[in-house]
């Protein structure tokens, strides 16, 4: 019999309700900002509305998928729609004994799953259809998503059994929506005139507010998931402040570098870079350890982002593989190095990291084909049948009013 710690679980009703707040108003608003002027409300009501299906999807049956009793890929529908979950269910802590109520936990999670679903939209940004890739983001969650939560957080999931580290989705969130966000690219195509018009940022004074606010919201992200207020989730809390430090200065020091002048939308894309990295190894490595593993990832995510991308001909809008994906990719990887009691990580005095390596890698491999394939499937079920992309008229004429018949600026 668990007893709830009233404690920790008014600490998870705090991290729940912060990472509500990465998706809205902070996912929404770095995105808005992003986009072009005739595209703002777009992706907001994107943002927004993918959040809602999330929810119910996850109350539904993705929460089920993901954390009841199943095989190794994915779990069965024991806990579809929260039948057998009250508000006298408790989810284990990492102390025995001890548990805070299910439906926090299942909140908690929610949370993860609707950020995740609405990252990947940046990449489709300006082209894609709103009622496409609201029936992208059911299908996605049910066949991608849960299944990959339960392989990587579940105790009888596949990834978990091999002991790959993953505090708080490095697999899972990122590389899953970078991955998916780079087949969506493939099966939309291009925008109009890409690489031939200019395409800046509208606002990128609501970019940064929104960054400012994933920054924010990210504390609950990262250290909630330690599940309990305890030593872990101090870890967690300090490795996301010195994290997206350090990808903001590694990431506008190689602008100064390369073109002479350290960008705000650079500062910004490093910050999130290195929450990104950092994701994954919140809780296992220490601050010098994170500062490094943040530093890399926003190096190599400005590489991918400033001349990779380009000459690859991929136009991922908001640049969702290239921060998240890739980002997500040094992350998961590099949490085998930064976890090493050398760096100052928690590894343990009979930690390996080859071998711990080799976990990683496996599980990112696993990661990357689950996503590529699972997302495949579900954006090829909506090009054939409702179509993924709008109107060549709708798409110069802005998504703003040719799906939503609303303008952003009156003016």
């Amino acid at each position: 019999m668990l007893v709830i710690d009233k404690g920790d679980t008014a600490f998870m009703l705090v991290a729940t309700v912060l990472v509500l707040m990465m998706i809205l108003p902070g996912l929404a608003l770095f995105y808005g900002g992003l986009v072009r002027a005739k595209n703002m409300l777009s992706i907001l009501s994107q943002v927004l509305g993918i959040a809602a299906a999330a929810i119910l999807v996850w109350v539904g049956w993705g929460y089920s998928l993901a954390f009841s009793d199943g095989g190794p890929l994915v779990g069965g529908l024991s806990k579809a729609f929260l039948r057998t979950v009250t508000g006298a269910s408790a989810f284990p802590t990492f102390t025995r004994g001890v548990g805070i109520p299910e439906l926090v936990f299942a909140a908690f999670q929610m949370t993860f799953a609707a950020i995740t679903a609405a990252l990947i939209v940046g990449a489709l940004a300006e082209r894609a259809k709103f009622g496409a890739v609201m029936l992208f983001a059911c299908l996605w969650l049910t066949l991608v998503y849960a299944p990959l939560a339960h392989m990587v957080w579940s105790p009888g999931g596949l990834i978990y059994a091999m002991g790959a580290l993953d505090f708080a989705g490095g697999t899972v969130v990122h590389i899953n929506a970078g991955v998916a966000g780079l087949v969506g690219v493939l099966f939309a195509g291009k925008r109009i005139g890409f690489l031939r018009e200019a395409t800046p940022p509208h606002s990128l004074a609501f970019a940064v507010v929104g960054a400012g606010l994933l920054w924010v919201g990210w504390f609950g992200f990262n250290a909630g998931s330690a599940l309990e207020a305890k030593g872990a989730a101090a870890i967690a809390m300090m490795n996301s402040f010195v994290a997206p430090a350090a990808g903001i200065l590694a990431w506008m020091a190689a602008e100064r570098i390369v073109s002479g002048k350290p960008s705000l939308l650079g500062g910004a894309s490093g910050a999130i870079a290195g929450l990104v990295a950092v994701t994954p190894a919140a809780g296992t490595a220490g601050p010098l350890g994170a500062m490094l593993l943040a530093a890399a990832a926003a190096l190599a995510c400005y590489g991918f982002v400033a001349r990779v991308k380009h000459r690859l001909r991929l136009d991922d809008t908001l640049d969702v593989f290239g921060i998240h994906g890739l980002g997500g990719i040094v992350g998961s990887l590099g949490t085998a190095i930064v976890t090493a009691p050398a760096l100052g990580g928690y590894g343990g005095a009979d930690y390996s990291t080859g071998r711990q390596l080799l976990v990683q890698a496996a599980a990112v491999a696993i990661a990357t084909l689950w996503s590529a394939a699972g997302s495949a499937l579900a954006f090829w079920l909506v090009r054939a049948t409702i179509g993924l992309r709008v109107a060549e008229e709708a798409e110069r004429e802005g998504l703003d009013l040719a799906d939503h018949g609303e303008r952003a600026y009156n003016h």
